[in-house]
C-alpha cells in the first residue's frame, strides 16, 4: 500500500546476569499502551549493527551501558485490524548493572522496576509476551551461568 512501510526496531530485555529483568512503566504520554509495563525497544538506524542500536537505546531510555548485548531472534510485528503497523522486531538481551540505571526518558516512562519470571507486574504491554517467549529461556541459562561462577 501506498506510504505504509515496514520499520526495523531492536527489543530488548535488559537484565542484571542474576535472574532479574528491568522493566519500565510507560507514561501518560507514551506512543502507545501507557500505564503498560514493557521491556525496551527503538528503532534501527541506517549503517547501525544490532548490537550498536541495543547499546544506544539503553544508554537513551535507562542511563546505563549494557555489558554484553545477545540477539535472540525475530519478530515480525503486525498490529491492528487492518493492519496498521508493521516491524521486523529483532529481539535482544542486554546485561546491566542496576546501579547505573535510570529512567532517560521520562515522557516515555514513570518507573522501572526488576522483576523475575514468577512475578511480574501488570498490566503488560500487549507485545511483552512474544518478547518475553523469546527472553526467558536465555535468561535463565545465563543465570544459571552465574550462579555456578561460570
Amino acid at each position: 500500500m501506498a506510504g505504509q512501510q515496514i520499520k526495523v526496531s531492536v527489543v530488548f530485555l535488559c537484565h542484571d546476569g542474576t535472574g532479574r529483568f528491568l522493566l519500565a512503566r510507560r507514561a501518560p504520554a507514551a506512543r502507545d499502551e501507557p500505564g503498560r509495563w514493557d521491556c525496551g525497544a527503538g528503532g534501527l538506524e541506517f549503517g547501525e549493527g544490532f548490537e550498536q542500536a541495543v547499546a544506544r537505546e539503553v544508554r537513551e531510555e535507562y542511563t546505563a551501558e549494557p555489558r554484553r548485548v545477545t540477539v535472540l531472534g525475530v519478530r515480525n510485528v503486525l498490529r491492528g485490524a487492518p493492519v496498521d503497523s508493521h516491524w521486523v522486531a529483532v529481539v535482544c538481551l542486554a546485561e546491566v548493572d542496576p546501579a547505573e540505571v535510570a529512567i532517560g526518558e521520562p515522557d516515555k516512562f514513570d518507573a522501572l522496576d526488576w522483576f523475575t519470571a514468577d512475578a511480574l507486574p501488570a498490566p503488560l504491554h500487549s507485545q511483552l509476551a512474544a518478547t518475553l517467549e523469546l527472553a526467558l529461556p536465555q535468561l535463565a541459562a545465563v543465570s544459571v551461568t552465574a550462579a555456578s561462577g561460570e
